[in-house]
């Protein structure tokens, strides 16, 4: 017979939650992605309410996650992260009226803090297990909001990037959510 000591259950608890979260998070990424890159060639109404809902359900997801995971090391970094997504979505909704590389500058600035602050909450959540994916996913995106950055200010500013960039994080929450089954697993037992 094995006891599982109240940290062991909290974790299990935590990584249950955030499984379905992380299931959620890959869905909706993989519709987006797809929606976007049909609508990519110029910021229509139809592209500017897609580019601002990003932000704003990465916003709904990090306020559920506070909710899932407060009393951990990463409850704080939580609010930065809602800040950024209100501000990326803010930023969004007037940059869509500049065009596509006011866009892109608004939407490379959002993935550079934001990756940031997901690898420190990757970082800092090891101990759930599946945080590897979430590690990755931040570094990539910092890389990526880079490249979005620097491509903002070229002639050849294109959205869709941004497809591939939302269907590599879907994928990241995928992995991250199927790995979090087996530490929801070993908690439960």
């Amino acid at each position: 017979m094995t006891t599982t000591t109240a940290p062991d259950a909290q974790r299990a608890t935590i990584a249950t939650s955030l499984r379905a979260l992380y299931f959620v998070r890959f869905g909706f990424a993989i519709v987006w992605a797809i929606i976007i890159a049909f609508t990519a060639a110029a910021v229509t109404p139809l592209s500017a309410t897609l580019l601002v809902l990003y932000p704003v359900f990465d916003l709904a997801a990090a306020v559920i996650d506070h909710r899932v995971s407060r009393g951990t090391r990463s409850a704080g970094l939580l609010y930065v992260n809602m800040a950024l997504s209100l501000l990326a979505a803010v930023g969004l909704a007037f940059a869509a009226g500049s065009g596509r590389s006011a866009v892109l500058l608004v939407w490379g600035l959002w993935a550079i803090t934001a990756g940031a602050v997901q690898l420190i909450v990757g970082i800092s959540r090891r101990s759930l297990g599946g945080q590897w994916p979430m590690i990755l996913s931040g570094g990539i995106s910092v890389l990526a909001g880079a490249g979005f950055a620097l491509q903002s200010a070229g002639s050849s500013a294109s959205l869709v990037g941004l497809a591939g960039y939302a269907t590599l994080g879907g994928i990241f929450f995928l992995v991250s959510a199927i790995r979090l089954s087996r530490a929801a697993k070993a908690g439960a037992r």
